[in-house]
């Protein structure tokens, strides 16, 4: 059975970005159907309009893996939680993931990520859909908070952890090859 990968951008994101041709053409060559999805109202992402999309967007199996970037990590972490029982992906890679922000610099930022921070995530039900995660972090990301970002991904979703070096929010590179090995 064909193994389905979902890129999912962050906030503000769009799928040329970064290093998401890289890694589709690198997925493609692999034998991986491919898809970097373009979610709805980038700019000022709600929730609920993001995890519909992708309830709408994936048709989920255990040959289904999923690839997030930033907001894009927590869309498929509330996403996995909203799956019916018994349902099962494959893996989910999370790549500059958070569960707070730092540095958000006007209030409307602050308005626009209040309910991504605020709103629980149930861990125990996201962990039922999906056994495999890795999250891959950099150690100066702007906007993360490393050590208590990378606990919590280790703690809640027994992750497989990859800190990178001066990578920033992990949005500016052509290649991130450590994607492609956790697949």
């Amino acid at each position: 059975m064909l193994k389905k990968v979902f890129i999912i951008h962050g906030w503000g994101g769009f799928p040329e970005e970064g290093w998401f041709p890289w890694a589709k053409s690198g997925l493609l060559a692999k034998g991986f159907a491919v898809k970097v999805f373009e979610m709805p109202n980038t700019e000022n992402p709600v929730i609920e309009e993001w995890v519909e999309f992708l309830q709408k967007n994936i048709v989920p199996d255990d040959q289904t893996y999923l690839i997030g970037h930033s907001i894009g990590c927590q869309a498929i972490l509330r996403y996995l939680e909203s799956l019916p029982l018994n349902v099962k992906i494959g893996g989910s890679v999370l790549v500059a993931g958070w569960f707070d922000l730092d540095n958000l610099e006007t209030e409307a930022e602050k308005a626009i990520a209040k309910p991504w921070i605020n709103t629980p995530i149930d861990f125990e039900k996201v962990k039922a859909h999906c056994e495999k995660f890795t999250a891959i972090l950099s150690d100066n990301d702007p906007f993360g908070f490393l050590e208590s970002n990378k606990e919590i991904f280790e703690e809640k979703l027994g992750a497989e952890i990859r800190v990178l070096k001066n990578k920033g929010h992990l949005n500016e590179m052509r290649e991130l090859p450590e994607v492609i090995q956790a697949l």
